[in-house]
């Protein structure tokens, strides 16, 4: 992991605790890590959380726990320790990505479900069709996926904006897409757009990306090459949306906030697309470990955006 690495890295952790209400501060555009200096511990330290105290109110020491405990696990880091006034102080891995890779294949589509909220009854009211009925079901089946039992019979009720519901006009996916993808209090999207097939379209793009994942499986077959899960691949961007997967699929049923989830798979498939170009041989190469590797990562990719539309109850097709 190169520094540029680290930082994207603990630039996604700020994010994700801004995202699941942890810290209220603007993320960084730029986070800057240095070489640990004598004395001090692991091979890399950020100042981030001292620069971070004051616009969220806390102290540095605070906000560094806040920012390690969602580090704990990144891909790259073996550990993370908190010195002085809130400096984090990294210990990196030899091995980088292997293991989130090798996660995502064996969970599957379940990747990022858990049991956080075991133990947590949730029981929602019956409401009437339209955009709280889609919400409420997303809600429930993100609840039901961190381990909560949760079910209607109560009186809990989703607010959001009104917005009607629209399959006849627009399909399942798209109409659905239109409710879920902006926030509860935010007008719901236009649903025309979402039909064009263009980068511009966002659903388009996280269709596509998961589409362009099994063409490359069919092509690497044909080249006589598969996936790998033992060589390890630097793509940061790709692996830090990966690894935040399961951070956001709980911050968004504690939340209940589907568009958490819509967003984040946005982000999925735009790291996606930007890699993919670098997954099959070009010309005369031959398919090397590299490719098998990137091929892999590839194909978790297509796994987490698969199973993030599933959960918002839209299809992931094959071709498009």
């Amino acid at each position: 992991m190169t520094p540029a690495d680290l930082s994207l890295t603990v630039q996604h952790a700020v994010r994700r605790a801004v995202d699941d209400g942890a810290l209220r501060v603007d993320v960084p555009s730029r986070v800057k890590v240095e070489r640990a200096r004598p004395g001090g511990t692991g091979e890399y330290a950020s100042n981030v959380a001292l620069g971070l105290a004051r616009p969220a109110g806390r102290s540095a020491l605070d906000v560094a726990e806040v920012l390690k405990e969602r580090l704990r696990g990144a891909p790259g880091i073996l550990a993370v320790d908190i010195t002085g006034p809130g400096f984090l102080n990294f210990t990196l891995r030899d091995d980088v990505g292997g293991d989130l890779v090798r996660a995502v294949r064996d969970a599957g589509a379940a990747y990022g479900h858990g049991t956080a909220l075991a133990g947590t009854v949730v029981r929602f009211a019956e409401v009437p069709p339209g955009r709280a009925a889609v919400v409420t079901d997303v809600v429930l089946r993100l609840l039901r996926s961190q381990g909560a039992d949760a079910s209607f019979g109560g009186d809990e009720r989703i607010h959001v904006r009104g917005g009607e519901y629209r399959p006849g006009a627009f399909g399942v996916d798209a109409a659905r897409w239109a409710l879920l993808r902006a926030a509860a209090r935010d007008r719901v999207l236009d649903g025309a757009p979402l039909l064009v097939q263009h980068e511009r379209n966002p659903l388009f793009r996280v269709r596509y990306a998961h589409a362009r994942v099994k063409r490359l499986l069919v092509n690497a077959a044909q080249l006589g090459f598969t996936p790998s899960y033992e060589t390890d691949i630097h793509a940061p961007e790709l692996l830090g949306v990966l690894g935040d997967h399961p951070v956001v699929l709980l911050a968004a049923a504690r939340h209940r906030a589907p568009d958490r989830v819509a967003r984040h798979l946005e982000a999925t498939a735009d790291a996606l697309l930007a890699f993919q170009h670098t997954v099959l041989p070009l010309g005369d190469e031959k398919p090397s470990a590299a490719h098998r590797s990137r091929l892999a990562l590839a194909e978790a990719a297509g796994t987490v955006l698969a199973g993030g539309l599933s959960l918002l109850g839209i299809s992931a097709p094959d071709q498009i």
